[in-house]
């Protein structure tokens, strides 16, 4: 009796290759390349010491308009305001309320704004 050596077949690696290539390209075409940014938020007990003789000002931050003591402008006007108003060597606190539906990426805009802003101090205080 003879017996039959089975042959085994060569694994063909070319299927193989063109899945890795399509899910290469599937995630490489679904993925985003944005890049975030940081905002660094601290907590409401630190930072500069603000004196009861200091006035704050108030800024309302709705969906579409931004009023700054009463006064309506847009954000890209905001960082100008802030600066031409009477400077004190003491910080000045910006107490900011949110209106109706401000997304976050609206307030995100607002304090990177207020971040280049010398001497003023934002406080978020919440939706009204």
């Amino acid at each position: 009796m003879l017996r039959r050596r089975k042959e085994r077949r060569k694994l063909s690696m070319t299927s193989l290759i063109d899945v890795i290539f399509l899910l290469l390209l599937f995630f490489m075409l679904s993925s985003t390349f944005s890049k975030f940014a940081e905002l660094e938020l601290s907590a409401a007990s630190g930072g500069a010491v603000i004196t009861s003789q200091t006035k704050p000002l108030f800024l309302q931050l709705g969906p579409n308009a931004i009023r700054l003591n009463g006064t309506d402008t847009v954000l890209d006007r905001l960082t100008d305001l802030l600066r031409d108003m009477p400077e004190s060597n003491t910080p000045r606190p910006l107490l900011i309320a949110l209106q109706g539906d401000v997304t976050s990426q609206r307030l995100t805009d607002l304090l990177v704004v207020l971040r280049g802003v010398p001497r003023v101090v934002p406080t978020v205080l919440g939706s009204q």
